[in-house]
């Protein structure tokens, strides 16, 4: 029996990366829970569960960290809430496929932290790189690799 859910940071999920969330868990009969501050469509299943948080700053992510368990799965480009998860050794996936760990998070916050104050302080504009195929792919790779050492502990 599969005992564990994938959780999704769904506000900033690209398409792309939902798609494949989807076609995995219906596959897997994996329990799947999309958190965001809006409704997300998404596919009618028994296992997909859609939870709407309020639009305060942080809300849908602090529901994901205090209600995911040690054995799931979270995706997240939030790179303080993949900190967070990791504080409970919550496997935590970026929506590019890196797969968050403790000895890459401390680089990760910093780099977050140190390009956020450059561009509060007008020194840097928002920047957002293009999603591209390669980063479609390495999602679904790591991804499929996480979900596997999963079942095979189960």
């Amino acid at each position: 029996m599969i005992d564990f859910s994938v959780w999704v940071d769904a506000d900033s999920c690209p398409i792309p990366v939902k798609d494949i969330i989807f076609r995995f868990c219906k596959r897997l009969s994996l329990k799947l829970i999309f958190v965001a501050n809006h409704q997300i469509p998404m596919p009618k299943s028994e296992l997909f569960k859609m939870i709407v948080r309020d639009a305060t700053p942080d809300a849908a992510d602090n529901y994901i960290v205090e209600n995911a368990l040690q054995n799931d799965i979270v995706i997240t480009r939030d790179i303080p809430m993949a900190s967070r998860l990791l504080d409970k050794n919550i496997t935590t996936i970026n929506d590019r496929g890196l797969l968050f760990t403790s000895e890459n998070i401390k680089e990760k916050l910093s780099l977050r932290n140190f390009n956020k104050e450059l561009y509060d302080n007008g020194i840097l504009s928002e920047k957002t790189s293009t999603f591209s195929k390669k980063d479609v792919n390495n999602f679904a790779n790591c991804f499929d690799r996480e979900i596997q050492k999963k079942l095979k502990t189960n």
